[in-house]
């Protein structure tokens, strides 16, 4: 998988997950792409910065590296629950039933909208094969959530 920072045509900017370039390539041409702030079908990939790691030698402990990456785990921990429940409050939960919605909906049979549920492997399989863009996520369990 590899990460692309998007933006629409009115400024927002958002991830999007690929499996690789010609993948969003491809989602690209096919108008497959929106705007998860506005709707917006008109995406497209924004310059990205690269990174260039100079040693093999790891940071010593404590040092500023390492709390870099702490913090910065710290704040992508934050973005992707902000983008769970984003998703878990805009979409309708069609559970078990996804891959059977979905395929409905990209082949007409059903009007579009936006639904979030579960798979399993062979329906995976199955949706990538159709060619029915799905991205996966993690759940986060509320906070209210009793989990062992």
């Amino acid at each position: 998988m590899i990460v692309f920072d998007l933006e629409c045509i009115n400024g927002h900017v958002f991830e999007g997950w690929f499996d690789d370039r010609e993948d969003l390539d491809r989602q690209q041409a096919q108008g497959l792409l929106q705007c998860p702030v506005c709707d917006s079908f008109s995406v497209s990939p924004k310059l990205s910065a690269v990174a260039i790691r100079k040693s093999a030698s790891p940071a010593p402990a404590g040092s500023g590296r390492e709390m870099a990456t702490q913090a910065q785990m710290e704040v992508m921990a934050e973005l992707a629950e902000k983008m769970s429940r984003y998703v878990e409050n805009n979409y309708e939960d069609v559970g078990a039933s996804f891959a059977k919605e979905a395929l409905e909906m990209h082949y007409g049979a059903k009007a579009f909208k936006q639904i979030r549920g579960t798979t399993t492997k062979e329906e995976e399989k199955a949706l990538e094969k159709e060619g029915v863009p799905v991205m996966k996520m993690p759940i986060f369990s509320k906070d209210d959530e009793d989990l062992n």
